[in-house]
């Protein structure tokens, strides 16, 4: 079983900037460690479909953004700490939502990942 937990949501202006955090772990690491997961961050705003914000391949090389957050938005991984990071800069109202870190053994451009986390809440206003 793999876990994934987020951390780092709030309250925030816009304009301002905010790290999400998603640790990797669970009994079966011994045998599959974080290096083996591909791993993303999807978010979804209140009435509104969940979105794709990023992901990162295995060993880091590879990454996607979504279309709303190029530019703004830097998806990165340690795995010697099974952590996952997004380094979120000039927040707009728009990207208020639930953070959802995801793991996943494939990776690709709309492969579907396999392990979710429970979300964390961005705000951002004024």
């Amino acid at each position: 079983q793999v876990r994934v937990a987020e951390s780092g949501g709030g309250l925030v202006q816009p304009g301002d900037s905010l790290t999400l955090s998603c640790v990797v772990g669970g009994s079966t690491f011994t045998t599959y460690p974080m290096g083996l997961y591909a791993l993303g961050w999807f978010r979804q705003a209140p009435g509104k479909e969940r979105e794709f914000v990023a992901s990162i391949s295995h060993n880091g090389g590879t990454t996607y953004y979504g279309d709303s957050v190029k530019g703004r938005f830097t998806i990165s991984r340690d795995n010697a700490k099974n952590t996952m990071y997004l380094q979120m800069h000039n927040l707009q109202p728009e990207d208020t939502a639930d953070y959802y870190c995801a793991a996943g053994r494939k990776f690709g451009q709309g492969v579907p990942f396999d392990y979710w986390g429970q979300g964390t809440q961005v705000t951002v206003s004024s």
